[in-house]
């Protein structure tokens, strides 16, 4: 649908053309840390309350982990990614970036599902791979709550984002997997 200037209504859609998705492995971003962190609650659907840094809060979080932050080498991060993979081959969800780091992992995924939805099932079945390697104990926490998911309404923020997914990183990894 076009609108009065003869632009496409992205917003209009159901679901956007792609999401950012974001998530950490456990401990390794804590409330409290000099990044700052957000706030599990929301009180509007796509918010996310800002928790600014705050040394005392970091210094409980880290004192209250269960075992140290979880920091995936090279050989677990090629499993995450071809998790990942798997998943989106089965539920038929497009990828259109990929970069596994060592505590954090960013996707670009298209997909008629809730966010949330894709970023449990990349965790379980990541989880479950990881596992299956024995390259983490079932007590190991392997990921932390929640998760970062941007929505992508426009062509362009899809392209900004496969663009920071794939090389806005530091360094370009071998790991990075990128699928057109």
């Amino acid at each position: 649908m076009l609108d009065e200037y003869g632009f496409e209504k992205f917003e209009e859609n159901p679901f956007p053309l792609a999401y950012l998705l974001t998530f950490r492995t456990f401990g390794t971003w804590l409330h409290g840390d000099q990044r700052g962190a957000n706030q599990r609650i929301r009180k509007e659907p796509h918010s996310t309350p800002y928790v600014a840094p705050n040394v005392p809060l970091h210094e409980r979080m880290t004192e209250s982990l269960r075992h140290e932050p979880t920091i995936l080498d090279p050989a677990q991060r090629e499993l995450v990614a071809a998790a990942i993979h798997e998943v989106c081959t089965h539920r038929r969800y497009r990828i259109s970036a990929l970069n596994v780091r060592s505590n954090h992992t960013h996707a670009v995924v298209s997909a008629m599902v809730k966010p949330e939805k894709i970023v449990n099932e990349f965790k379980v079945y990541s989880t479950r791979k990881l596992r299956r390697e024995k390259t983490f104990s079932d007590e190991r926490m392997i990921w932390s709550r929640g998760a970062g998911t941007r929505y992508l309404w426009k062509p362009r923020n899809v392209e900004a984002a496969i663009e920071y997914v794939l090389y806005s990183q530091g360094d370009i990894p071998p790991e990075t997997i990128f699928v057109d």
